[in-house]
């Protein structure tokens, strides 16, 4: 198994941890009787997380406010961590965002500080925490990416390419980690209904529309998924049949037969 064994000095980082999937792999890892380190920007959100898995299933919990746009405040995670007395022997790297529309029509700040979170972020945190891991001969690190990083998505070009480099990043760590006791995985999600469509700008039932029932999957499935990819060592997950078939079959078919398709159904570019 990749995951180390639980110990009251070790913590499963989280970051993204205060909604949707980052809250469900919080509440995985807590089942399984792991300690956590929650972080968001919302700290109230935190803190009721926190309570609850505590109470639940006994595990310590710490609340690390922190804007992971932001390098100084990243820098200071680590060392909030490291004053507790704790050890991070898992990295989730889960907090994200996106921007909807075409580029020619952008924010630039918006646009880079997608770039900041989704992965300069992902970059900062696995540079500080897996030499560390590889020093003692364990740990796991799950980096969520998208069933988007298979192939450029017009409508959301700045986020299908943050999550197409996690992928490819995640993937080059995995064989780099061979033979040292630590790995990587990428966890690449399928859309599921958390409310990050509507953080980016999305109508609920345009993309409800746009995408068939059958592909949608719940944040706890996603979750669970993902953790037990992470505790055998995988180096990618696709939560749901439909999902994996149609992210492999996107990377395989020809751009220029793809591309004009996704465009026509992407809901950020109908008014176009």
């Amino acid at each position: 198994m990749a995951l180390p064994p639980p110990s009251a000095d070790r913590t499963c980082l989280v970051t993204g941890a205060s909604s949707g999937i980052g809250a469900e792999i919080a509440r995985e890892l807590a089942r399984r009787g792991r300690g956590v380190t929650l972080v968001a920007r919302r700290k109230e959100k935190l803190e009721d997380l926190a309570t609850e898995l505590a109470g639940a299933h006994g595990v310590r919990t710490e609340v690390v406010a922190a804007d992971l746009a932001d390098a100084e405040s990243r820098a200071r995670l680590a060392d909030d961590v490291g004053d507790r007395g704790l050890t991070i022997d898992v990295l989730v790297n889960n907090a994200g965002l996106s921007t909807t529309g075409p580029v020619h029509r952008s924010d630039p700040d918006a646009e880079l500080r997608m770039l900041r979170v989704d992965v300069e972020a992902v970059v900062d945190l696995c540079s500080r925490v897996l030499p560390g891991m590889v020093t003692r001969g364990e740990g796991a690190v799950l980096n969520v990416a998208s069933t988007a990083a298979f192939q450029p998505l017009p409508g959301q070009a700045g986020y299908g390419g943050c999550k197409a480099f996690v992928l490819a990043y995640t993937q080059a760590i995995h064989t780099e980690l061979r033979g040292t006791g630590v790995t990587a995985t990428a966890l690449c999600p399928g859309p599921v209904d958390t409310g990050f469509g509507e953080a980016a700008g999305f109508d609920a039932a345009d993309a409800e529309a746009a995408l068939p029932a059958f592909m949608w999957e719940q944040a706890a499935d996603v979750a669970r998924v993902g953790v037990e990819g992470m505790d055998r060592g995988r180096a990618v997950v696709i939560p749901g049949v439909a999902n994996a078939i149609g992210a492999y079959a996107g990377h395989l078919t020809p751009k220029s037969l793809l591309l004009p398709l996704l465009a026509r159904q992407h809901p950020a570019l109908k008014s176009r």
